[in-house]
This record gives structure tokens, sequence and C-alpha cells, in this order.
């Protein structure tokens, strides 16, 4: 089970302390067991600073609590501080990555059976997207519907998500395309046949919650020679 320890201070000299958490992780490189850390200022009042910081087990938090460097820097630490630091031990009960959930979510309703949803719940208004298979950027919500139709006419698809992993405001997704060719794709007339084509595509969140940009990689070729449009080539 993740575990997530709070810590609580007051202080004035917050550079001086970012400076010793940055000794801190460069003294336990290799050793440390600590999996994400965020800091925090108080909006309402600059010294009251909170950091959180994740371990993969209460068993690992005690491991890394256990370090010479920890106890060093955990003495340094409260010098800095204006009253004695406060602890919170958090077993994680519920863990929601939204940004991933929405872009599980996007490759669904692109493979959604009928009509084309809108998309404006998932996609920002002004959202570009950057593909090889195009010679320029694709710009604006209408934009990409109309090139998500395209892939839509000339394929009935389903995605596989392989793998999904979130950073900040950008997920990276792989995923795996299953599909039957049923109408026209890049000049090639149907063929009826079925087709996989592997890719990943990296998305960029914005401050709305929604996919502001994206960047496609496909492999474009496999599926060209799956379609037999390189038979001529190879002969």
């Amino acid at each position: 089970m993740t575990f997530v320890q709070l810590i609580e201070c007051r202080t004035s000299r917050l550079d001086e302390m970012n400076r010793l958490m940055d000794d801190w992780v460069e003294q336990t490189k290799g050793k440390r067991t600590a999996t994400h850390a965020v800091v925090g200022k108080d909006r309402s009042d600059a010294s009251h600073i909170v950091e959180v910081v994740e371990f993969p087990s209460y068993e690992e938090a005690m491991r890394n609590s256990n370090l010479p460097e920890t106890d060093h820097i955990f003495r340094e630490m409260v010098a800095l501080c204006d009253e004695m630091p406060t602890f919170t031990d958090l077993d994680v009960v519920r863990d929601e990555q939204l940004s991933t959930e929405t872009v599980r979510r996007f490759f669904e309703t692109l493979a959604t059976a009928g009509d084309l949803p809108p998309l404006n719940d998932l996609l920002d208004e002004d959202i570009h997207s950057h593909d090889p298979i195009n010679p320029q950027d694709t710009i604006g919500l209408d934009s990409a519907r109309s090139e998500y139709r395209m892939w839509r006419g000339a394929f009935d698809f389903t995605f596989t998500v392989e793998d999904v992993i979130a950073q900040g405001d950008r997920v990276c997704a792989r995923w795996t395309l299953n599909a039957t060719h049923k109408g026209d794709f890049l000049g090639i007339p149907p063929t009826g046949k079925q087709v996989t084509m592997t890719g990943t595509t990296l998305f960029r969140f914005g401050d709305n919650g929604k996919i502001a940009e994206t960047w496609w990689q496909h492999d474009q070729l496999g599926l060209m020679q799956q379609l037999g449009a390189l038979d001529a080539l190879e002969r």
C-alpha cells in the first residue's frame, strides 16, 4: 500500500530549506526510497510550509528515515524552522490520476461506434495536434474532429491502451490499434483487411483540465505495408 508522509513547519527561510533539500537529494542518491515529493507554501500564510512525500510503503518510509543522511538533514531543517515540524503518517486509500483517466476516455471515445461525439469535454477549443501523417499541425477542435473523422471513415477500429504514464501536465500513452480497412485512406481504396498499428501519444493538459496538445508517433510504414501499398516497391 502506498504511504504518504505530511510534513508541516513554519519558516521564513524557505530558500535555505530548498537548498537543504537539494543537498539531501544529492547525498542520498541511490539510497532514498521516496518516490515523489511536493512542497507547498500557504497562500494565506507564507511562513506555513507543507511537504508531501510519497513512498511505496510504510516500511520503505521507515528505511528512508533511518538513513544517516536523513537524520543529519532533519536536524538542520529544524534549525531553519520557527517551531518544531509536525509529521502526519497517511496510508493511501484512494489514488486517482484524473489526467490518465481522461486519456483512456479519449481513446475509448475515438473508437465509439456511430457519430463522433463533440469531444469538447476532453479537448481544449484551441487544441494543437502534431502528427507525422499531416504536413502541417492540426489546430483547433473542429480541425481535430475532422482528422479523427478521416480515420474513422477509413477504419473500424479499437484501441488497446498498453501503458499510461503521467508527469506534471503531461501524459504519455502507448497503444495498439486493431482495425478493419473499410474506406479510402490516403488514396488507398478499401481492402477489407484486418490491420494492426502500434504507437505512442504524448498529451499536454491545459489549466482547465482538458487536453491542449498532442504529439502522435505511430508505425505508419507498417500500416501501409499491411494495406498492400508497398507491394510494388517490394517486387
